[in-house]
């Protein structure tokens, strides 16, 4: 017997559960974040978080998921890669399709070891392997490791500390001074 596909409205519930978790996730942390408050942020009953969701921890397996969408620097002049990883980083920050699953992932990731092992995957999975492909070989992981100290140390103080210095800064600030990090990092060894 073949499951039915999830109705419409199914859909719509599980993804105001996963909004609703993101940002308490992000606002107070795994361990003050509950299934009972989730629900009352979604308006809706408890029960449906399990429902669909299962446990407090699938359910934060389903809110920390990121995907960076990193392009293929290698389409990317060389001299340019820097400042176009910096924008597309911003862009996916804080674009339209941004949602709050970095904030939540960050925030979580200083006080929870799962949190810290998704943004560990997700920087192993998707960073490095973009490095990857326009840096030597045996500089990859180094390299990608440097991006990510920046990168994170941006977005964490931008998004989870709001430093008002960082929050003031504008794109173009940014691309600017973390574009030209990324471009030393990504220069190891060239």
């Amino acid at each position: 017997m073949t499951k039915a596909p999830p109705s419409a409205k199914s859909l719509a519930t599980r993804q105001r559960i996963s909004e609703a978790a993101q940002k308490l996730f992000g606002e107070v942390g795994y361990q003050r974040t509950t299934v009972r408050a989730v629900a009352d942020r979604a308006a809706i009953n408890p029960a449906l978080v399990i429902r669909y969701f299962g446990s407090k921890e699938g359910l934060f397996a389903a809110a920390a998921r990121f995907d960076l969408k990193l392009p293929d620097l290698k389409t990317v002049s060389k001299k340019k890669r820097g400042s176009f990883l910096a924008r597309h980083l911003l862009e996916r920050w804080e674009g339209p399709e941004a949602g709050d699953a970095l904030p939540a992932l960050l925030a979580v990731a200083i006080t929870h070891p799962d949190g810290r092992r998704r943004l560990a995957k997700i920087l192993k999975d998707q960073l490095e392997p973009a490095v990857a492909a326009v840096v030597a070989p045996h500089a990859a992981g180094g390299c990608a490791a440097l991006i990510a100290t920046q990168a994170i140390g941006l977005a964490f103080t931008r998004y989870v500390l709001k430093l008002p210095p960082v929050v003031d800064l504008s794109h173009e600030e940014i691309v600017t001074f973390i574009g030209s990090t990324f471009q030393r990092y990504l220069e190891i060894d060239s």
